[in-house]
């Protein structure tokens, strides 16, 4: 069905449905949902570029991914929220503009996107503590809100978050209070701004129980599985190894999991294991049971939540920065229980 087979079916003019899909303000509640109701029910889909024009909007959101040699954006993390985003993006009828660029580059591509008008705004992804990207899209003028948030950059802007610091706090002290003192933290690169927030979170709990942080098990890498692997068999080789591992990912808390099996001993028994859990879709920490103890958050709905916050800025309230903070979840699962029993320090007489 076209838009002129939709207005004669409602026995209204062409412009008034058009106006009505569109969100003009002189359309009634009643006649906007009305039409919408009529749209879904015949499955009509306004034509993209005759919207644009009649709004003068581009009706597309960008989204710059820089392809870095030390933090690799494209992974299923960002895929689960792109799917969340995409869904709020159609629901508005907005398309996506997804840009591929080297680091050095992302100046240049917002740069193109704001003079070309092919985007009515940014999603910024991957923040650091003091993201200069923040300051470009204010220069340049175009609506953006942020995945996360840049504790070192000054002035409002729209993001949309989760409470990592609070997240990582509770987690180390459930930790705390199943007996674990040797708590290893397998964390992201801390000067992205997540990983620093979850670091401090850890610290707090740790100094409110009156233990002193220990350095040889505080690690921050690219969050890969084999990264996971390898702080459990460097950890476990020390002459007092930790009986516990706080992850900020369920992809390296694979690779934590795998090396508690080959070294022989069982996670949640000799060894407790917690893991941020952005609850993937092609990762699920699933089951009756989960497998891991985790702070869980949906990343494809913060995809959703951000993405109408954007869509907000842009189309009712213009320099309005909305911002939102979401609180994670802590599931228990089988992947903890109570510290083990410290070794013997007397060796049995032999006879």
């Amino acid at each position: 069905m076209n838009l002129k087979e939709l207005a004669a079916h409602l026995n209204l003019s062409q412009t008034t449905v058009s106006r009505a899909l569109n969100g003009f303000p002189e359309v009634s509640e009643a006649t906007r949902k009305r039409v919408a109701d009529a749209a879904e029910q015949h499955n009509y889909r306004p034509n993209t570029r005759a919207k644009a024009l009649a709004t003068g909007r581009a009706m597309a959101i960008g989204h710059v991914i820089p392809v870095s040699a030390q933090h690799e954006m494209v992974n299923p993390i960002f895929g689960d929220f792109i799917a969340g985003a995409g869904e709020t993006y159609a629901k508005a009828g907005y398309d996506m503009v997804l840009s591929l660029v080297e680091d050095d580059k992302q100046e240049k591509a917002y740069r193109d996107m704001a003079a070309k008008r092919n985007v009515d705004g940014i999603i910024l992804h991957a923040p650091r503590m003091a993201d200069p990207r923040i300051d470009l899209l204010r220069e340049i003028g175009l609506p953006f809100a942020v995945h996360g948030r840049a504790s070192e950059v000054d002035g409002p802007y729209s993001w949309l978050d989760v409470n990592n610091k609070s997240a990582f706090q509770r987690a180390t002290q459930f930790l705390l209070d199943l007996g674990h003192r040797r708590i290893c933290l397998v964390n992201g690169l801390e000067y992205m701004d997540f990983a620093w927030r979850r670091r401090a979170g850890y610290l707090y709990a740790l100094e409110n129980h009156g233990i002193a942080a220990d350095p040889s098990l505080m690690f921050a890498e690219e969050m890969t599985e084999s990264y996971g692997y390898r702080t459990v068999m460097q950890t476990q080789a020390l002459a007092d190894p930790p009986t516990a591992y706080l992850v900020s990912s369920i992809i390296p808390a694979m690779g934590v999991r795998r090396a508690v099996e080959d070294s022989g001993r069982r996670m949640g028994r000799e060894i407790s294991v917690i893991t941020h859990d952005d609850d993937l879709s092609y990762l699920r920490n699933s089951g009756e049971v989960p497998q891991f103890t985790a702070t869980l958050s949906s990343v494809q709905d913060a995809g959703r939540q951000l993405a109408a916050l954007l869509l907000d800025q842009i189309l009712s309230v213009p320099n309005h920065m909305p911002t939102r903070l979401l609180e994670a979840q802590l599931t228990v699962g089988t992947s903890t229980g109570p510290a083990p029993a410290p070794a013997s320090s007397s060796a049995p007489s032999s006879a």
